[in-house]
């Protein structure tokens, strides 16, 4: 499975999926870096196939109105350390790799996931 990043989260979200044997990328990592545009985004997600994860809720709208990206993670933890984020996603990455086999809509808050099918 192959991932995006998106800049308001950290690059280390990125790094964790690919010590997992995922293939991610931060936005950091493109040519725009954080200033990457959400099109841009949305365009590199359709063309390599790339579940894009992000706490901006504009691509919360645009996978509503427009269904794109295709797959997508919402973070909505608040603001929480970066070593707990991590660890949410370390505790969970099996569990949302399942469900994105499935479904194209996920949220992780603090204490629970939701997948909506």
């Amino acid at each position: 499975m192959k991932f995006i990043v998106d800049a308001q989260l950290p690059i280390s979200i990125s790094e964790l999926l690919n010590s997992k044997g995922f293939d991610s990328k931060h936005t950091l990592e493109l040519t725009d870096k954080n200033s990457t545009s959400d099109k841009q985004i949305i365009e590199i997600s359709r063309q390599e196939n790339r579940v894009v994860v992000t706490k901006d809720n504009d691509f919360l709208e645009s996978y509503l109105i427009k269904h794109q990206p295709e797959k997508l993670i919402v973070v909505r933890t608040g603001n929480i350390k970066n070593n707990e984020l991590l660890t949410i996603f370390a505790n969970n990455i099996g569990y949302l790799v399942e469900a994105l086999g499935k479904n194209s809509l996920i949220e992780i808050h603090k204490t629970k996931i939701i997948v909506h099918e």
